[in-house]
């Protein structure tokens, strides 16, 4: 039986983004290549819209607010690339890549930016799990006997 693929919506899109800024944001194991330019506000995570890729809207309000905090929502086109970690360690890399692009694109915002913490990396990963423990730093349950 052939198997018909319902979620037509998704479809990846070729996007051109020449004259653009571009930008490297990291978060936990998440990296995120981020394009900007001049625009109409639209959002694209690997080829796709971002309301279709970041379905939760935390996630959604995350990204945006770069974009929200400058004032610059509907002024400029972003294009992201995004690999590994989850879908929050990904939302995180995209603001710090957005962040970083808009300020090579105008030095003044970069006040606001600053201001709110977007420009920094986040450095805090995973603890790793160490021998003789359940995980990071929970024990096994101690028994006298």
């Amino acid at each position: 039986m052939e198997s018909i693929n319902t979620n037509i919506s998704t479809r990846k899109i070729k996007l051109d983004f020449k004259d653009s800024k571009y930008a490297t944001g990291r978060r936990k194991k998440s990296i995120a290549k981020v394009w900007v330019k001049k625009g109409s506000g639209n959002i694209f995570v690997n080829g796709i819209k971002m309301n279709e890729y970041f379905k939760r809207p935390v996630h959604q309000i995350i990204v945006t607010r770069p974009l929200e905090i400058s004032e610059v929502r509907t002024n400029y086109d972003v294009k992201c690339s995004v690999k590994g970690g989850g879908l929050s360690g990904q939302a995180g890399a995209i603001i710090l890549g957005i962040s970083k692009a808009l300020i090579s694109h105008d030095q003044l915002l970069k006040k606001n930016l600053k201001k709110d913490k977007l420009t920094t990396r986040d450095s805090r990963v995973v603890e790793r799990k160490k021998y003789g423990h359940r995980k990071a730093r929970r024990s096994f349950q101690f028994s006298k006997r």
